[in-house]
């Protein structure tokens, strides 16, 4: 594994990918994970399906666990059970997924569906996705969690409009995770959302942390700066990845990918070390000058 997951160099040493602890339970988590939104939702070809069945295959070579989806995400659910089936890894993972509807019945009937497609008896974590009629479904799931059918619940959103009433929340209420969009170039969840999640021991998962691959653009033909080497960083994706990761309330990162390699890449941010706080103001002056 040292060999294919880029920025696992001899220096990190540790065998397995870094992990920080969820806080409401102390359970260790791999620090990069996937997001199965747009890349997981194809058909039942194998031409469609053996590019994503590699991606897991690399998640879990290189240390991952989490696989965050969605209703939301058309044939995701359905197309990533299948595949973990195919692989024998339902028990390698950590299987996140969300309730998007309104009402208790329909969120219980949506959610019953999220188990079948996913082809799980326990979800690790059960999010309501974009704060969609959150008190309802939050008696739901604290229902339950008491049960064993869930082992943590979550609230979501990816919109910085939203990112007061996602505080509010995990201030008033027993949530275990939330989950949010946050980047070097959208850092509006530092000003509240970020202390009050560590203040109240509330997991994060970042989402969108490449802000649908813009970020690519103002680097695109540009060389890696020398100084990077300090913190074992390899590629760009890896310089967004571990920017967010350098924040310590960040629990686990999960971009989306299709493709193979880009899952390795993405997971070598989660190997060697994170940049210190003079190396990530250096890296956020660095990012504004492009």
């Amino acid at each position: 594994m040292a060999a294919t997951v880029p920025g696992m160099t001899d220096a990190a040493a540790a065998p397995k990918m870094r992990t920080r602890p969820i806080p409401k339970t102390g359970e260790a988590l791999p620090v990069i994970g996937l997001g199965t939104w747009l890349g997981f939702d194809v058909g039942g070809s194998e031409d469609e399906r053996a590019p994503l069945r590699n991606v897991l295959k690399n998640l879990f070579a290189g240390g991952g666990t989490v696989i965050d989806s969605s209703p939301m995400y058309g044939n995701a659910e359905d197309v990533s059970g299948d595949l973990l089936k195919d692989i024998n890894a339902h028990k390698k993972s950590f299987l996140a997924t969300k309730v998007w509807t309104n009402g208790r019945q329909s969120g219980i009937d949506q959610m019953a569906q999220s188990f079948r497609y996913m082809q799980t008896d326990v979800m690790d974590l059960m999010q309501i996705h974009n704060l969609l009629d959150w008190d309802t479904h939050l008696k739901t799931l604290r229902a339950m969690k008491e049960k064993g059918t869930i082992r943590y619940i979550g609230i979501t959103h990816y919109t910085s409009g939203a990112l007061n009433d996602l505080a509010d929340v995990i201030e008033r209420e027993p949530i275990d995770f939330v989950q949010m969009a946050y980047s070097i170039g959208v850092r509006d969840a530092e000003e509240r959302l970020l202390p009050v999640a560590a203040k109240k021991g509330v997991a994060v998962l970042v989402n969108r942390p490449y802000e649908g691959g813009d970020l690519f653009g103002s680097v695109r033909g540009k060389k890696l700066p020398a100084w990077v080497k300090e913190f074992d960083c390899q590629s760009w994706g890896q310089f967004y990845l571990k920017f967010i990761l350098s924040h310590p309330a960040v629990s686990c990162v999960i971009p989306g990918t299709s493709k193979p390699h880009h899952m390795l890449d993405n997971l070598g941010a989660g190997y060697g070390r994170l940049p210190d706080q003079a190396q990530r103001a250096k890296m956020l002056s660095f990012f504004k000058d492009l």
